[in-house]
């Protein structure tokens, strides 16, 4: 009991001195030993690298999971060492609506045959994101969690003593240099300044060793960065293998769609192997020349071609007029540059290049999703939203 006691109140006194000391050093009333520069900088770049690889951490696990339930949940499950439940991705989840809306409506009709479809495409989709979440689990997000929870606790743990051992440092410093000053006045015996001398030796030698033993923990943050250098191409190759499936996966779908465009109502849907969306048909001609510049390699997809539908006594829309027979009117024509290659569906319409300048002009009564356009003898309708019209 009586050792305790003294432990107790030789940790007290110890704590105290350090506040002590802190303290003063706050007040610029003590001097601080200063660390040497390189230390510094390691001191500097380990913290950097705990502060970035937190912020990549968090936001990964936002883009792999965006509902903050539901990584509140799985943080719950590990924390409690257990394992997550298996969740339905949002693509597998369409897919089963899909599916049952296709029964309902019946299988064997066109729009229940395109349900089933597409439904099987999301079903495939949403495997490959459960995929590619789990392979970024595993190689990405464990490994920056093993270095905040592991590594770098034994850092900072470290770091504590070595920031202990230097204010008791400083605070044999502090001691000796005032009973030097004692001696010179004959205040106290040479045996108190001898004592304050031992403690200072003491005092650095500890401080000196726990300094080594921090700095060599600090140098290993160049291992950890070649290690989440490692993982980090892992992340890539799992995010290159999952985007590529889907793209897969769209274009095994658009050629299904398109080989039973005939089975659809006309008009719904025109397979287009070669041919990239369109812009929104809201957009202006600025922002789609924008999208056409930055747009990289052309992404086969499914435009949906508008089809107007004249209300019983409206003007008679250009669908049923023929292309040939169409006189431009004596005003409001103007250029546009084309931005997508376009295949005509029919012979009403007029197939574009992209880049070329075609002259185009609208009519009564026209959907004003299409415009009539002219390119020398050639005639025909073409999609207002594949164009950039020019003043």
């Amino acid at each position: 009991m009586d050792f305790n006691m003294k432990k107790l109140a030789s940790d007290a006194g110890v704590f105290f001195t350090r506040a002590v000391q802190f303290t003063e050093e706050k007040l610029g009333q003590a001097e601080k030993t200063e660390l040497d520069a390189h230390f510094e900088n390691l001191l500097v770049r380990a913290d950097n690298t705990k502060n970035w690889t937190e912020k990549i951490l968090r936001q990964t696990e936002v883009l792999l999971q965006p509902n903050p339930s539901a990584r509140v949940e799985e943080f719950l499950y590990e924390k409690l060492d257990r394992k997550v439940p298996s969740r339905v991705t949002n693509g597998e989840l369409l897919a089963q609506y899909m599916t049952e809306a296709a029964n309902d409506f019946g299988p064997t009709s066109p729009y229940g045959k395109t349900l089933i479809k597409v439904g099987e495409t999301e079903r495939r989709l949403g495997g490959a994101e459960r995929d590619f979440i789990h392979s970024s689990s595993i190689n990405f997000l464990n490994p920056l969690r093993n270095f905040l929870e592991g590594d770098w606790r034994t850092i900072s743990k470290e770091r504590r003593i070595l920031q202990n051992r230097r204010l008791d440092l400083d605070a044999c410093k502090a001691r000796l240099k005032k009973a030097k000053a004692a001696e010179a006045k004959a205040a106290l015996w040479s045996d108190e300044v001898e004592k304050a001398e031992h403690e200072l030796r003491v005092a650095q030698t500890e401080f000196d060793r726990q300094a080594e033993v921090t700095r060599l923990l600090l140098e290993g943050i160049s291992s950890t960065h070649v290690n989440h250098l490692r993982c980090l191409h892992e992340f890539a190759e799992a995010q290159t293998t999952y985007y590529a499936q889907c793209y897969q996966y769209m274009l095994d779908l658009q050629k299904q769609l398109g080989n039973s465009r005939g089975e659809m109502l006309p008009g719904t849907f025109v397979g287009n192997a070669e041919s990239v969306s369109p812009p929104p048909d809201n957009a202006s001609p600025t922002v789609a020349a924008a999208a056409s510049s930055v747009a990289g390699p052309a992404v086969p997809t499914i435009p949906v071609v508008p089809t107007a539908v004249g209300a019983p006594g409206s003007a008679p829309s250009v669908e049923a007029l023929n292309a040939s027979d169409v006189k431009p009117p004596a005003s409001g024509t103007r250029k546009a540059r084309v931005l997508y290659d376009y295949e005509a569906a029919d012979s009403s319409e007029l197939s574009l290049l992209s880049d070329e300048m075609i002259t185009v002009y609208s009519l009564p009564g026209m959907d004003p999703d299409w415009l009539v356009g002219e390119r020398g003898n050639q005639k025909g309708k073409v999609p207002v939203t594949y164009l950039e019209l020019l003043s």
